[in-house]
């Protein structure tokens, strides 16, 4: 019996007593309406194609479309990778060792730096595993710390340029109703143990600011988390709701 977490290149997975079960992110990606999403691919496309109208123009057609189709993926893959290379600095200078900070992330660790200054951050547990048996999810908190304000956190960093969206609440109601979590010998221990006050989003911005925004984890936030958990369950058994095509019975001639 027991929770692991494998990384697998720059994502990971997570198996509750040998069963994979999905993350708590997994659970929101798939679920939640995303409109905001339909705006930004729209505008990023439109944008590319004006940045690079020249290049564009040069190119065939089809070739053309491609760059075009590719352009709203090159900028969420780098985003992405954005965010984790700031997810990771931050759990490496929280853990005491030395970082080197690239130039395209200076502004986001110059936030980050603002934040240790102004709110003191003593941290409990850095990159914690969660799992809830019941619900059939995992998950992994970016940090758990005592503040400034003797209240003790689990934060969600995010480096998003549109900020903080109502889902990290959702993400940070999960992680804090898991039902344990894992020590750094990978033992279990009930979450409570934590003793957790606060849940968090640390928005860390490029222009070196950044916002701390209390996130409920009330019984309507749980509640509205285990519908998608719900739903997301459902998705599999979706293919069967359609069945194979009728055809209508054979009559006999007189």
């Amino acid at each position: 019996m027991s929770i692991t977490r494998r990384n697998h290149g720059r994502g990971h997975s997570y198996r509750i007593d040998g069963e994979k079960v999905p993350g708590v992110t997994t659970i929101l990606g798939a679920t939640l309406p995303k409109p905001a999403l339909i705006e930004w691919a729209g505008k990023t496309t439109a944008g590319y194609a004006v940045d690079y109208w020249e290049d564009l123009a040069d190119l065939p057609p089809s070739k053309r479309l491609d760059r075009l189709n590719r352009a709203r993926f090159e900028d969420r893959d780098a985003a992405a990778n954005r965010g984790t290379e700031v997810h990771a600095l931050a759990e490496r200078h929280m853990a005491g060792d030395e970082v080197e900070i690239p130039d395209e992330l200076e502004g986001h660790f110059r936030a980050y730096e603002s934040f240790l200054a102004e709110w003191r951050p003593v941290a409990t547990a850095v990159e914690l595993v969660v799992g809830h048996r019941t619900m059939g999810y995992c998950g992994t908190v970016d940090v758990v710390a005592d503040l400034a304000d003797n209240n003790r956190w689990l934060l969600d960093y995010k480096t998003s340029r549109s900020g903080i969206f109502p889902e990290t609440a959702l993400q940070g109601c999960a992680y804090r109703r898991a039902e344990v979590f894992l020590d750094n010998d990978g033992q279990e221990h009930d979450m409570a143990e934590l003793g957790i006050e606060r849940v968090g989003g640390l928005h860390l911005r490029a222009d070196g600011t950044f916002d701390l925004y209390p996130l409920a984890t009330d019984d309507d936030v749980w509640a509205y988390f285990r519908h998608l958990a719900w739903l997301y369950r459902q998705q599999d058994a979706m293919a069967e709701w359609v069945g194979t095509a009728a055809r209508a019975p054979r009559t006999v001639d007189a």
